[in-house]
């Protein structure tokens, strides 16, 4: 029998027909079309695939129609300069990282932030400074940065170089940037924003402000996950024009020579839609989403969280974002499953949330199917009994990432490595974002975590068959001398 399992499995799953609420933001397709703008890239885009010829331009030396798109782009935002990337938000960190630090640059981390900055620290030898984030007590999630504690952490570290900020996180929850931006404007700090759940940002007024018009110096956004723009493509905007002869350089190292004109297509048609349709298309999806909200809020065992849940100033909340947090003693997880056992596919899970990302391009039948799902739930189907929450705190370092990189490592079961020095990221996924990093001290919290995520279904990037990649003790010795 001749197979082609990956093809295979995208054909059943697209069969399934389910409401999406996960990413891309063009939900199945939907947002590719737009009467308004009298584009339909559904037409045409397979045979769009096709590299540089004559009249298309080339986006490593824009000249032509790239460079009249990207100068588009920049002027929607508010940038200096901005640019299409190919190789996803990934690639613009690592292009923020190398223009705006050198080797053995102190930088401040907050410790929420995506892997592929943690993956910049050692690649660009950083020395990191993380920063702890306080705890949305709903959800028991990532909220923002204590302000006494922030100015703290400046004053300790007065050679710190620059910041890594996320912005918003998964749960649709954002620091408050403004302050943040403006303290370290005082004291020459650069500010490099990962917003990649925020390419939608400032084109609504019940929307967050973008942090390209707030001053950040760097911002990169996934288009991808909001926008009706391929997996795989963001833009990356540029605040700072001393920066951008080097941020030429990085984006010609870390993009492929052979940008796809599909997805280079999918991110300007991007920016047109939030330029011309943006403001009515969100309208329509605040509408739609208000009235499911009050329905939902009617159940007893769930609600949707909002910014009345936020008790911190200048903390912002995405209203686009609808996150499900539920009674106590009930899981995020079980709900997650049985969304998915109803054809409703969201995007992940907490123990007690589930997240689930919208955008114009989700219908209101989408959200009907939800909101039915919600209220014929037999609860007793999603009950925890086996609840493991511990508080969340920084991990003890013992080495700095590029440091821990190089060392001799050995792989050794989970249950025994209390204690040990973890030598590979331990990755929940999604969202993405590290729980433990490289050169880090494995204590009993971590292990446990750990065996209850696998236990509920969580990938875990760093566990292979139970086991974890520690540091040599021996290699540890020889960093002491």
């Amino acid at each position: 029998m001749k197979r082609v399992p990956l093809v295979e499995a995208l054909k059943e799953y697209v069969k399934l027909r389910n409401a999406p609420f996960s990413m891309p933001g063009h939900k199945s397709g939907r947002g590719f079309k737009c009467d308004a703008l009298d584009i339909d890239l559904t037409e045409f885009i397979l045979s769009a695939d096709i590299t540089e010829v004559d009249g298309l331009d080339n986006l490593h030396k824009p000249e032509g129609v790239l460079k009249e798109a990207l100068d588009m782009l920049s002027n929607l935002y508010g940038s200096e300069k901005s640019y299409f990337l190919v190789n996803g938000s990934t690639s613009g960190n690592l292009i923020m990282s190398y223009t705006c630090f050198d080797e053995g640059d102190k930088v401040l981390v907050e410790r929420n932030c995506h892997r592929s900055i943690m993956n910049s620290l050692i690649m660009r030898k950083l020395k990191p400074v993380y920063m702890e984030n306080t705890i949305n007590p709903t959800l028991k999630a990532p909220e923002s940065i204590n302000k006494d504690y922030f100015i703290k952490l400046l004053s300790d570290n007065k050679d710190i170089k620059g910041i890594f900020l996320t912005y918003p996180n998964y749960y649709g929850i954002g620091c408050d940037i403004e302050f943040i931006i403006d303290q370290c404007k005082k004291r020459d700090i650069r500010v490099l924003v990962d917003c990649a759940h925020g390419a939608h940002f400032g084109i609504h007024e019940r929307l967050p402000k973008n942090p390209v018009e707030l001053g950040a110096d760097m911002v990169v956004m996934s288009a991808h996950k909001t926008l009706p723009s391929f997996t795989q493509t963001s833009y990356l905007h540029i605040n700072n024009k001393m920066l951008i002869e080097k941020a030429d350089f990085y984006f010609g190292v870390f993009q492929s020579t052979s940008p796809s004109y599909m997805f280079m297509a999918s991110l300007d048609y991007s920016r047109a839609f939030l330029e011309y349709e943006g403001k009515r298309a969100y309208d329509n999806l605040f509408d739609i989403m208000d009235k499911i909200k009050s329905k939902i809020n009617n159940l007893s065992y769930i609600k949707v969280f909002d910014n009345s849940y936020i008790h911190e100033s200048g903390v912002i909340f995405d209203d686009s974002r609808l996150v499900l947090f539920l009674s106590k003693g009930l899981s995020g997880h079980k709900l997650l499953d049985v969304l998915r056992d109803n054809r409703i596919q969201a995007e992940m899970s907490g123990d007690n949330n589930v997240v689930l990302l919208t955008s114009p391009f989700n219908t209101e039948e989408d959200f009907v199917s939800l909101l039915k799902t919600l209220e014929i739930l037999d609860i007793e189907v999603i009950r925890d009994r086996d609840k493991c929450i511990y508080e969340t705190k920084l991990p003890i370092q013992e080495l700095i990432p590029a440091d821990a990189f190089g060392l001799e490592k050995e792989i050794i079961p989970l249950e025994s490595s209390l204690g040990r020095t973890v030598g590979e990221n331990i990755i929940p996924y999604p969202p993405g974002v590290p729980m433990l990093i490289m050169g880090e001290k494995i204590e009993y919290e971590h292990i446990e975590v750990i065996k209850k995520s696998l236990s509920d279904g969580i990938t875990m990037l760093g566990i292979n068959s139970g086991n974890i990649k520690v540091i040599k003790d021996n290699q540890l010795c020889k960093m002491d001398k």
